[in-house]
């Protein structure tokens, strides 16, 4: 039973292909004629039934009478890939072979700029992270080659992310696993430090950017907001008053209740006593107290433009 379905499949087949070379054939012959425009000794009837045949042939293969050259090229194609079926997959394997070897030569270059590209980016966040109250933490920029070609695409075979070690007792792993909220926002601040030169983004926000530092280490974190600022409009959302005094505007963001809901709402601060009573607000606490307000006034003349 399986013989005689093997004799009909193969039977279909073989008439399949002489429908395809039929085809071919009455195309080729009807686009040359095309072409070549007419002997110049043909009569009106001739005319007429070449136009009728390619206007039928263009109606068979769902095209228009200009498109015939372009099926013609393309049946052609699909015929070839029948009777020369080894030739043609022997032009495809070798095809394929020079497009990968193409791609890992390119991909190998751009590996090799990722490398040294990554120690000098590595080297110079490291030297942020100290200022930062960073001291024991590590930052490291990791290019993996993939394992396999299916790793690889159109940016290369490397798999490229940011590693952190926040003490010296961690193993280094991926920023976002590692990192909590304020040292990630350090970390970015580095980063942004080292890259402001190439940036494209206009707004950077920080939220709690200052979150467990104070003292010098705020006021450093704040000098380099400020360094930030320069370049780029930098949004930031802080507690601290050395990092607030740095900047050139000031909001109050407080929540109050009102009727049952909790409505935030967004006070500029025009005034420099008023910017002054906030600073001092903020190093004080819940009083404030002269000594305080002498503080913010000196610490806003000390930043001040």
């Amino acid at each position: 039973m399986s013989s005689l379905l093997s004799r009909v499949k193969a039977d279909s087949l073989t008439e399949a292909l002489s429908r395809a070379e039929s085809e071919v054939a009455e195309l080729a012959y009807q686009v040359e004629k095309l072409k070549d425009g007419g002997d110049g000794d043909e009569n009106l009837t001739e005319i007429e039934e070449r136009y009728f045949a390619l206007k039928e042939c263009a109606k068979k293969h769902r095209c228009s009478v200009d498109e015939l050259p372009k099926v013609y090229e393309d049946l052609s194609q699909k015929l070839r890939l029948i009777t020369h079926r080894d030739d043609a997959l022997a032009e495809l394997h070798k095809a394929v072979a020079a497009t990968r070897e193409k791609f890992v030569s390119l991909a190998a270059k751009l590996s090799a700029a990722r490398q040294k590209a990554a120690l000098k980016m590595s080297k110079a966040v490291n030297a942020e992270l100290p200022d930062l109250k960073l001291d024991k933490a590590t930052f490291a920029v990791s290019c993996i080659k993939g394992e396999s070609e299916a790793d690889w695409g159109p940016e290369g075979f490397d798999k490229v992310q940011f590693v952190v070690s926040t003490n010296p007792q961690t193993p280094p792993g991926p920023i976002h696993k590692i990192a909590s909220g304020g040292e990630l926002s350090r970390f970015m601040l580095a980063l942004k430090l080292i890259l402001a030169d190439g940036g494209s983004i206009p707004t950077l926000i920080f939220d709690e950017v200052d979150s467990g530092i104070g003292g010098a280490t705020a006021d450093a974190v704040g000098e380099r907001l400020a360094r930030l600022a320069r370049k780029y409009q930098v949004l930031v959302v802080t507690h601290s008053p050395q990092v607030a005094a740095r900047a050139g505007s000031h909001w109050i963001v407080a929540k109050t209740a009102q009727k049952g809901t909790v409505i935030t709402k967004i006070t500029p601060l025009k005034a420099l006593k008023e910017r002054e009573e906030e600073i001092a607000r903020m190093l004080s606490g819940a009083k404030v107290t002269a000594e305080a307000r002498a503080a913010a006034a000196k610490l806003l003349e000390s930043h001040a433009a």
